[in-house]
């Protein structure tokens, strides 16, 4: 079980509030279908699948250290000066994914361009840090971090697949669509196309997700 100060121990996965926490940022009130919350990326990156998957994991990486590292110095930062920490711990990790992609992938890291360093200004990221991780323990921290990473990240997927895939007619570089029968749509690879994919995107989410009970009410 958690302890008073909030070790990275507990029981039943955070005493039950593991699960619950994990599906409500994937899924009850995903960040871009719900909140609609860090659409700039999710726009400007998701013409490809591939940039799209990076971008995800790119945020994942960043929401789940920042968690971190926020919720395990919470009882140490003053009241006054918490955002400038927690901005600090966001840039480390941003800075420490962005030295990585431009090492290891560089052709990825030219495509995507300063998208990845914006993660520092990040809503999704930044609003966890300050409404999630500064009053809870570590390890809920880092599901919470996880869980807005992944429903993150699903939303970038799913547009840049259809975008790639209308616009292209192949997706990371398998043709699906043979050009015999299908034309490519310019549209949908272009920056209008991508308001038009993400509002499809989301009226299908809540259409699947339905209201939430005291909306019905």
């Amino acid at each position: 079980m958690a302890d008073s100060k909030g070790s990275m121990t507990c029981g039943g996965m955070c005493g039950g509030k593991g699960i619950e926490t994990f599906k409500e940022g994937a899924w009850a009130n995903n960040p871009i279908a719900i909140q609609v919350l860090g659409i700039c990326s999710a726009l400007a990156v998701t013409s490809k699948l591939s940039n799209s998957l990076v971008m995800g994991v790119a945020l994942l990486f960043v929401c789940v250290g920042s968690n971190l590292f926020v919720s395990l110095l919470r009882n140490r930062t003053p009241h006054r000066i918490r955002m400038i920490a927690e901005v600090a711990i966001i840039a480390t990790f941003v800075i420490l994914f962005d030295q990585i992609l431009k090492a290891f992938f560089p052709a990825m890291s030219k495509q995507l361009g300063p998208y990845v360093g914006l993660i520092i200004t990040n809503c999704i990221v930044m609003g966890r840090a300050e409404a999630f991780a500064l009053q809870n323990p570590p390890l809920l921290s880092m599901i919470d971090g996880v869980a807005n990473g992944v429903g993150y990240g699903v939303v970038l997927a799913a547009i840049g697949f259809f975008r790639e895939l209308f616009g292209t007619g192949e997706v990371m570089g398998y043709k699906l669509l043979s050009e015999s029968w299908y034309t490519p749509n310019q549209v949908i690879s272009s920056a209008p196309g991508a308001f038009i994919a993400l509002g499809i995107l989301i009226a299908i989410f809540n259409a699947v997700k339905g209201p939430d009970p005291e909306e019905s009410k």
